[in-house]
């Protein structure tokens, strides 16, 4: 049986709306032929990603980078996976204020490293919160972009299960 890792971090729920949304794709998509399992950015372990076949990762971007909780666990996870996860499929969702492209560009950089197929476009979820009042609200994520998600899981679940990444 294939595995599909969701990893993600939120401050405001939006991340982990998408991620959420994401497992309910891959669910729907993998048949029994797939275990989808959902990990906060704390507590994903080495083991856990080397048992994966595919990830998703799903954060918010903090000041223009990578959210803190989400670079603490790739600086935790990256050399102890090096060399080990190369050709395993991937995808990646950013929660955004306005722009997100940077930590996208961190994140895919990472990916290569560790040598991951990248299978969908990453893709940015912009909330266009500016102030600090609305950077700091509860995040609601729109349909649409749930959607997205869900999309994303289930394509990335459906190629495992048929064998395509």
């Amino acid at each position: 049986m294939k595995i599909i890792n969701i990893i993600w971090h939120s401050m405001t729920g939006g991340s982990k709306a998408l991620a959420q949304a994401a497992y309910d794709g891959a669910w729907a998509a993998a048949q029994d032929g797939c275990s989808i399992r959902l990990f906060h950015a704390d507590v994903v372990t080495e083991p856990a990603m080397l048992e994966a076949d595919g990830f998703i990762f799903v954060f918010p971007e903090n000041l223009a980078a990578i959210s803190g909780v989400m670079k603490a666990c790739f600086d935790r996870l990256y050399y102890p996976c090096l060399g080990s996860l190369e050709g395993r499929a991937y995808a990646l969702i950013v929660c955004a204020g306005s722009d997100g492209s940077n930590a996208v560009r961190q994140a895919e950089r990472i990916a290569t490293g560790w040598r991951l197929k990248k299978i969908a476009d990453s893709r940015i979820i912009c909330t266009h919160a500016q102030s600090k009042e609305a950077i700091l609200a509860p995040k609601i994520i729109g349909a649409d972009d749930l959607e997205e998600a869900r999309q994303i899981g289930g394509a990335l679940a459906a190629g495992l299960v048929m064998g395509v990444y």
